[in-house]
């Protein structure tokens, strides 16, 4: 695969309103690790829901993973999100379900054994260092705990990249650096293509990366 992500002169709206997004030509290779930034309501946010079908385009193209997302049909939209590891700036977890059922969801929505599934979860929840709290339900943790939990569950089965929305926006220091680690490990140790949102950099990252700065609805490449 060429691109990861593929985007041409691209538009997104909500309904009748205008544009949000009104050009944003992008291409994001395997093994990239993107950062998008931009002033509040400049639409980051919008064009990252974009990315995971959340919101289909107006205008100009997009293809993520080789799924073509104008008109796409609900079938196409399944086969993406197995592609995809989504990181909520809220967390996103089922508070109904323990630690262990919420990292399994993706291996569970793909059909594998509950075997693997068990065995999948323990083992990234020991990467994330939860282990102990498996039986844990989401209530019962911390912001960074819980951000932790969702890093688990996006990479529980493999995906060719993980989409974040601000994933460290609510966490403190510690945390945050935590989950930097795991962005960073996932690029490195996987060869997942990384794509996040975010207000700030982190000044040590360590590793190469791209910037994309979202300003009135165009984005153009920092060098």
């Amino acid at each position: 695969m060429e691109y990861v992500v593929n985007a041409q002169n691209l538009s997104v709206r909500y309904g009748n309103d205008e544009p949000i997004i009104t050009d944003v030509t992008m291409s994001i290779k395997p093994h990239d690790f993107v950062f998008i930034t931009g002033k509040s309501g400049s639409g980051k946010s919008t064009l990252i829901k974009t990315l995971y079908g959340e919101i289909e385009p107006s205008g100009g193209s997009l293809s993520v993973c080789g799924v073509g997302l104008k008109n796409i049909p609900t079938s196409n939209l399944n086969l993406l999100r197995r592609y995809l590891g989504i990181v909520f700036q809220d967390y996103k977890l089922i508070n109904e379900w323990n630690v262990e059922q919420n990292v399994m969801l993706p291996l569970v929505i793909g059909g594998f054994s509950r075997g693997v599934c068990v065995e999948q979860a323990r083992k990234l929840l020991k990467h994330v260092k939860l282990l102990h709290k498996a039986d844990k339900y989401p209530l019962e943790l911390s912001g960074g705990e819980q951000q932790r939990v969702a890093m688990a569950r996006a990479l529980a089965h493999n995906p060719l990249m993980i989409v974040a929305d601000e994933p460290t926006g609510n966490l403190d220091n510690y945390s945050s650096e935590v989950i930097w680690n795991l962005l960073k490990g996932a690029k490195e140790h996987l060869g997942t293509t990384i794509v996040v949102v975010t207000h700030n950099i982190p000044s040590a990252l360590g590793i190469y990366y791209r910037h994309f700065f979202l300003e009135n609805g165009v984005l153009h490449e920092v060098p």
